[in-house]
């Protein structure tokens, strides 16, 4: 199974993406959990946002608010939508993806429950 994000750019502070994460080679629906991450230029990689199987969300405090996450099974894709983005939102973002992660409430923020990832898009916040 491959995730490839897409979606990432330049925008002005206040402006808005959608990042979207194709699943390739497999059905979205085989896995119990998906999440976005960041990792900024010196920084670790951060969980921004999260979904389960069941449709339970969690979100960063930094970001609640203002990004979204959302899956569209038909099309295989988890998507990301960044509303009233800041400069300091500017970072590579990827996805993960996980068939299973106990306790995932307690962990969906943890990049190690994750075994897929994908390969990143730039997202780069001006003021």
């Amino acid at each position: 199974v491959q995730l490839a994000e897409s979606g990432g750019g330049s925008v002005q502070s206040g402006g808005s993406l959608t990042l979207d994460c194709a699943v390739l080679s497999g059905d979205i629906t085989h896995f119990y959990c998906m999440a976005w991450f960041r990792q900024a230029p010196g920084k670790e990689r951060e969980g921004v946002a999260g979904i389960a199987s069941d449709g339970r969300t969690n979100y960063a405090d930094s970001v609640k608010g203002r990004f979204t996450v959302s899956k569209d099974n038909a099309k295989n894709t988890l998507h990301l939508q960044m509303d009233s983005l800041k400069p300091e939102d500017t970072a590579m973002y990827y996805c993960a993806a996980d068939v299973y992660v106990r306790r995932w409430s307690d962990r969906w923020s943890d990049r190690r429950a994750y075994s897929y990832w994908g390969q990143g898009t730039q997202v780069t916040v001006s003021s």
